[in-house]
């Protein structure tokens, strides 16, 4: 079943158990309490971490030339080229439910997760059309019994859930010191325009996480990531069975907090499967539209995230690295999945506090 408009393929996928291909690269999940670890308020912490908010809200980053890419993990990734951003600034943390929630009170935002859905986006009679598939809600992960490397067996759409709720109707509310979820690609605009900044390239998100470090390929240890047998069991190693609070984890060299693990960060870029070695290499943004090409989700244009989340584990999705990068359907979000503004100037980041 293919959907009929371009950011529609989030849907049509649901409908054919087949378009969450993006969202198997690190997806989120329930732990076994029922509290949800890819709930933004269920939570739970196996080791002491100190999670004050940090005391700046951003940093800035002095502009460069670095190595974009890695050639020996996922062949997405490469090839590996010299690249120079010019300086920007950027959020030190992921944008926050407490962050979201004053853009929401101060505009009444409604954001896509909170609509119902509107028949004419699936390629099919409405009748064909599963009921709770029209109901406004989001993409939830729920944690199988048994391994498996089918996603098709964890992510569910769950009618109801949304920023606020990030498990749905049932479950707690979202935790303001956590990580905003649920966000389409036009949410995050929303958002951006508000608080005077934009969503960052790949090119400068990538620059950011890596504040001058190399590439690596093992799990981080000050990193919000998944320590066990994906997605059966988390064994919570790393202080979290789920989205932890923003600033747990120490900053980067940079002062950056969360860059890797936690949630997924959507970037500007369109995604097209490796790095174009002919595009420019002085602040380089993606593909046109006409050229972006996800083979996940081949009937629309996705968007390039990064950095894993919380669910990247070894044995399933080693995408805790500056360089990882999968494509993101801009249609509507799911609960591993925020971002993070930069901005063009230090008295616009000052604007947005």
């Amino acid at each position: 079943m293919k959907p009929m408009r371009e950011n529609a393929g989030f849907w049509g996928g649901v409908l054919a158990l087949g378009a969450a291909a993006i969202l198997a690269a690190c997806s989120d999940s329930d732990n076994a309490s029922g509290n949800g670890v890819g709930d933004n308020a269920g939570s739970s912490a196996k080791a002491a971490r100190d999670c004050t908010a940090p005391a700046k809200a951003f940093a800035a980053v002095e502009g460069g030339t670095f190595m974009m890419g890695q050639e020996d993990v996922y062949r997405e990734e490469g090839p590996a080229r010299e690249v120079t951003v010019d300086g920007f600034w950027i959020d030190t943390t992921e944008v926050t439910n407490a962050q979201f929630a004053e853009f929401v009170k101060a505009t009444g935002y409604v954001t896509v997760a909170e609509k119902p859905v509107d028949p004419a986006m699936f390629a099919v009679p409405a009748d064909q059309i599963p009921a709770d598939m029209l109901k406004a809600g989001s993409a939830v992960f729920a944690a199988p019994d048994r391994p498996s490397n089918n996603y098709a067996d964890w992510w569910e759409y769950r009618p109801g859930a949304n920023w606020k709720k990030p498990l749905g109707p049932d479950g707690a509310d979202a935790d303001e010191r956590r990580p905003v979820v649920h966000m389409a690609y036009a949410d995050m605009e929303a958002y951006a325009k508000w608080r005077s900044g934009r969503i960052p390239t790949e090119a400068e998100w990538e620059y950011a996480a890596r504040a001058g470090a190399e590439n690596y390929t093992e799990q981080p240890s000050e990193a919000n990531s998944w320590q066990g047998v994906f997605p059966v069991k988390d064994f919570e190693e790393d202080g979290f069975g789920g989205v932890a609070p923003v600033g747990c984890y120490a900053a980067n060299d940079w002062g950056i907090h969360d860059m890797i693990g936690n949630v997924w960060e959507v970037t500007s870029d369109l995604y097209a499967p490796g790095h174009d070695p002919n595009r420019p290499r002085r602040n380089p943004q993606g593909p046109s539209a006409n050229v972006a090409y996800d083979p996940g989700n081949p009937d629309f244009a996705s968007r390039v995230m990064k950095g894993g989340s919380f669910l990247c584990a070894p044995n399933y999705c080693q995408r805790y690295r500056p360089a990882a990068r999968s494509g993101r359907d801009p249609g509507l979000g799911a609960s591993n999945v925020g971002f993070r503004l930069v901005y063009d100037s230090e008295k616009a980041a000052k604007g947005a506090l």
